[in-house]
């Protein structure tokens, strides 16, 4: 195994679509890492973790007395009383999906979903009676407005897809609100290989009973060609310019045995906001979920321990199955992706 390590995912190239992403490295001999977390240890590892010590010997001299409790002439935090600067994270529960909501971005920090067998299988929803409409829970100046998308060039991509809300009329209107979308390239992306994607999660509940999938945004740096340094640079849309596009887009998936305290398959992948072959393998975009984390500033799996994980793409292929759109609306949950490893039977 190499003594390097991948630490961030960066700079996959637009233009290859599918190029291999960009690291910055960080060597073992400089920090060991240790085997995956358990409750007690927190992400990521050599950054936020602190080592258990012994407790100090006593001294053999007593410490002097502790200073006279100082009082400050000062009240900063009497700025309160004017209002609470932030930041704030506008967190929404719909009927299909919860998510938090990034003001400065006018993009979901993450959106999160559940899909089982029973919930794909129903047919109470039609993507025809449902339409685009602005987040009027989030306030209107931090809000993405429809146009800001107008000519822009770029899709309102969904990160919770909509056909995944197909149970209800209700629930599939809701993922149409802004703050479940983001500026995604439209032809080679979000209507080719970011659809077979989501696609293979739902797939994934021929396997497993139930699936949960959390989908988001990131803004990954990219190494200077003229100087070498690592910079990190997007485009913003609207009029005026508001809503950031991201340069990757990543998912992290629960694939969950039913069982209480049961197994969970994780499996996490970085995309590039960019055309990609439908060619190109899934697992080349897989990622550790600790990556994703400090890419992100956001913990995933903090509460899930060593012994209930299992790694998804060692259980099944992480591969796309290319079907057009009118298939994969007429059979959601279509065709099983191949067993690596026996697999726990959902109905027992």
């Amino acid at each position: 195994m190499s003594k390097s390590r991948l630490a961030i995912i960066a700079g996959i190239s637009a233009a290859a679509g599918s190029a291999a992403t960009a690291a910055i490295l960080t060597s073992r001999s400089q920090r060991k890492e240790p085997p995956i977390a358990t409750p007690t240890e927190q992400y990521p590892r050599g950054i936020a973790a602190t080592p258990t010590l012994s407790p100090p010997p006593v001294p053999a001299v007593l410490p002097a007395p502790l200073r006279k409790e100082i009082i400050p002439p000062v009240n900063p935090t009497g700025v309160f009383q004017y209002g609470f600067p932030g930041p704030i994270n506008d967190l929404r529960l719909n009927l299909s999906t919860t998510s938090s909501f990034d003001r400065r971005t006018r993009n979901p920090h993450w959106v999160a979903e559940h899909i089982t067998p029973a919930s794909l299988s129903a047919n109470n929803g039609n993507r025809s009676h449902s339409t685009f409409v602005e987040d009027e829970s989030v306030p209107e100046k931090f809000r993405a407005k429809l146009h800001d998308y107008f000519r822009s060039g770029y899709d309102r991509g969904h990160q919770v897809p909509a056909a995944d809300a197909k149970w209800s009329q209700d629930a599939m209107d809701q993922t149409f609100l802004l703050t479940n979308m983001c500026p995604q390239v439209g032809d080679g992306f979000n209507r080719d290989y970011w659809a077979h994607f989501e696609d293979f999660c739902r797939r994934l509940t021929n396997h497993y009973p139930s699936v949960r999938v959390i989908t988001g945004p990131l803004y990954l740096p990219r190494r200077d060609p003229e100087d070498g340094k690592w910079r990190v640079s997007y485009e913003v849309i609207g009029s005026p310019p508001n809503v950031a596009v991201p340069t990757h887009f990543y998912k992290v998936i629960f694939a969950e045995d039913g069982k209480t305290g049961g197994d969970v398959s994780l499996g996490a992948f970085v995309l590039p906001n960019a055309r990609i072959s439908n060619e190109k393998p899934l697992e080349s975009f897989e990622v550790p979920v600790e990556a994703i984390e400090r890419a992100s500033g956001l913990e995933f799996a903090s509460k899930l321990p060593a012994q209930r994980r299992k790694k998804l793409c060692k259980e099944i292929y992480c591969s796309l199955l290319v079907r057009d759109y009118a298939e994969r609306q007429k059979d959601l949950i279509g065709k099983a992706p191949p067993k690596k490893l026996p697999l726990p039977d959902r109905t027992s």
